[in-house]
């Protein structure tokens, strides 16, 4: 448990609501640092415990979180409207058929609740309500004048039939069909095609005048009842882009309410932090990595030059690329990898403390996971007390970071809750797992033993989790802290994981394509050129600036592949595996030279077995460095500065060749020939 700023140990009320379910005080005592008050009723005949531990400034851990407005009611009387934690202990650990186990459980829930999360950046949207109804027929129309009232309207009809033109012309009536779409709400920015006005004189139906291609428009809002394919990938997701059938009437009703309140300055977290000098997408317009744009199931991730680009405006919060980045380049902020992580391991330390073992840590979003886990207490037998509930943003945020903290820190188990059908796409969150299954089985940690439940049953969550396997536990536990960037928490929770594995292995290969491994590098074929070390984007490949060399650091390598897209020689071939030996080794020397050193002034310029195959093959072969200035060859020998100086110097002509011989043509040929002559002479 966290102390305050201020040093003072908190305060934790734990209730047994009602005498529903036991209290475990004892055990969330022994394993959390502070004062720990039980009650039965809190929130009514016992509140005044609750204020009396307000009134002496200690911060102040409540085990509820069905009351937290009543509560924040009685801290905003007395004044206190800080260090106030909330966590709920009912429905993840009180309310099961085997509640009384549940002791250790408690105060793990207690322990990581109590962990502080750094505050979420925003970013900030403008709409003033200028808004595209795109549609067919006169649904778009009529929802056109029901929101005349709140948005500016266009309507925009693509291949309309028969149309009725209204009565009174209270807003703009178009023909148009959208080509392209990019933007988001307050900065919507359409490519139609067949854009035309229509005709004033219009009787039974609208018609429309000449029409032309590649209209621009702009707009905050786009409302789509076309009923035909979405403008966007993933178009749900996308602010300020509302679609309906247009032959639901619900859904138009639902979409009408919302497109009413869409004007205004809107906030949206900001999900990812992206640092462009890590990225390694591209170098010297050889593409590398690409998995963060594989994944991305809105758009918001675009290539721009050597790195990618993404709009915070249409990320929807995923995380999926930063779970796939090997870098550290993306990294999630809702919270970031290493907040994740610190109250992971809070909750696996306090549940060893309290005595329990075997923990099965299981990660759940709010919105679906909470729901489900409520109605599993509710109505059915409750969670299993092994099973520690971790509330992330979104499961599909996890690294494998995380999944290797969680064992190193003691789990038997890992599973990530989603849908049945989920919300964002989880083959990255799948692709994840079958890495980390790879390397937990080759550490013996046990096969099988982290991936997804996917369930929307509470009963049926309940028999997952019961019958989900458990691994072999860590015969020592790891606590380390994890702080700062996620490739170095990374690195970290990697050796750890390693350290406390039940049976360690130095090497785990990989499958084709994973973040991790080496390089196997022909040393025979190798020039050092070092190509390869202008190209490598995580500094696994450096050079000497002593000596011509080669290094390669294994722990910073992600497989990126432009190492060895670049190399001229074509000797670099990715070796994908896990090398703890060579994680904790520093950097190795994979190839060095003699330096070539410069004939006038000694400095050294080059690899000397480079330059003297480049002497050989030019010197007494080519007219620049033959002939009656043969001493020419010695400029192969000396730096860039004086080749230049003694060039200048000497009066070096660069057109001194022999004459070419001169073109021939047909013409000429036939002449030698009739001259009795060999044409080929």
């Amino acid at each position: 448990m966290n102390r305050s700023p201020g040093g003072n140990d908190p305060v934790i009320f734990v209730c047994s609501c009602e005498e529903t379910m036991p209290l475990h005080g004892e055990a969330v005592a022994k394993a959390c640092r502070g004062s720990v008050k039980t009650a039965d009723v809190l929130c009514r005949a016992q509140a005044g415990s609750f204020k009396l531990a307000l009134e002496t400034g200690a911060p102040v851990v409540v085990g509820c979180t069905q009351e937290e407005a009543l509560f924040r009611e009685i801290a905003e009387d007395v004044g206190r409207i800080d260090d106030l934690t909330f966590v709920n202990l009912r429905e993840t650990a009180g309310w099961s058929d085997r509640a009384r186990e549940a002791g250790p459980k408690t105060a793990a829930l207690v322990a990581a609740a109590a962990v502080p999360m750094p505050a979420v950046p925003f970013v900030s949207m403008e709409s003033k309500g200028v808004a595209l109804v795109y549609g067919r027929d006169e649904t778009a129309i009529e929802v056109g004048r029901r929101l005349a009232d709140h948005l500016d309207v266009t309507v925009m009809l693509s291949r309309p039939g028969e149309v009725a033109p209204p009565r009174i012309n209270e807003f703009p009536v178009v023909k148009g069909t959208v080509r392209n779409a990019a933007g988001h709400l307050g900065a919507f920015a359409l490519s139609i095609d067949d854009y035309a006005l229509p005709s004033p004189s219009s009787r039974g139906a609208l018609t429309f005048g000449p029409s032309r291609n590649d209209a621009t428009s702009t707009c905050d809002i786009v409302i789509d009842l076309t009923g035909g394919t979405p403008l966007f990938p993933a178009h749900d997701l996308r602010s300020g882009y509302l679609r309906a059938d247009p032959r639901d009437r619900a859904q138009i009703e639902a979409l009408i309410f919302e497109a009413s309140h869409l004007t205004g300055e809107f906030d949206k977290p900001q999900y990812v932090a992206f640092t462009e000098s890590l990225c390694a997408h591209s170098r010297s317009k050889r593409t590398g990595c690409t998995r963060c744009l594989d994944l991305c199931p809105t758009g918001a991730i675009t290539p721009a030059g050597d790195h990618v680009a993404i709009d915070p405006h249409i990320c929807a919060g995923c995380g999926a690329c930063a779970a796939a980045c090997p870098t550290g380049a993306v990294a999630y902020s809702l919270p970031p990898a290493d907040a994740v992580m610190r109250r992971l391991r809070a909750m696996l330390i306090a549940y060893r403390e309290a005595g329990g073992a075997n923990p099965y840590v299981l990660l759940h979003d709010g919105d679906h996971g909470d729901a489900l886990i409520e109605a599993l207490a509710r109505f059915g037998r409750g969670l299993p007390p092994d099973v520690l509930p971790l509330k992330v943003n979104e499961v599909t945020q996890v690294g494998p970071e995380v999944i290797a903290a969680a064992f190193a820190y003691g789990a038997v188990g890992l599973g990530a809750l989603t849908k049945a059908k989920p919300k964002h796409d989880v083959s990255g969150l799948e692709a994840t797992f079958a890495l980390m299954t790879d390397i937990l089985s080759g550490l013996s940690y046990g096969t099988g033993v982290a991936g997804i439940v996917a369930t929307d049953d509470p009963d049926a969550l309940r028999d997952l989790l019961d019958a989900a396997p458990r691994g072999t536990p860590s015969p020592a536990p790891a606590s380390f802290m994890p702080q700062g960037k996620k490739r170095g928490v990374l690195e970290l929770a990697f050796r750890e994981m390693h350290r406390a594995a039940p049976a360690a292995v130095d090497v785990i290969p990989l499958a084709k394509g994973s973040p991790f491994g080496g390089v196997e590098i022909d040393v025979a074929g190798c020039t050092l050129c070092l190509s390869c070390v202008s190209a490598c984007p995580a500094a696994a490949l450096t050079d000497d600036p002593e000596r011509p060399a080669l290094h390669f650091t294994e722990s910073l390598c992600v497989q990126c592949g432009l190492c060895a897209n670049t190399c001229p020689e074509k000797v670099i071939t990715l070796a994908p595996r896990v090398d703890f030996k060579a994680w904790e080794e520093p950097r190795r020397l994979v190839k060095t030279e003699e330096p070539a050193h410069c004939i006038r002034c000694a400095k050294p310029f080059g690899v000397k077995s480079t330059i003297d195959k480049i002497r050989a093959k030019l010197e007494g072969k080519h007219w620049m460095f033959s002939g009656a200035n043969g001493n020419r060859a010695d400029l192969i020998l000396m730096c860039d500065t004086c080749r230049v100086e003694s060039v200048v110097n000497e009066g070096f002509d660069p057109y001194a060749a022999n004459a070419r011989p001169q073109v021939r043509t047909t013409e000429d040929y036939l002449a030698a020939r009739e001259r009795g002559e060999d044409p080929l002479n």
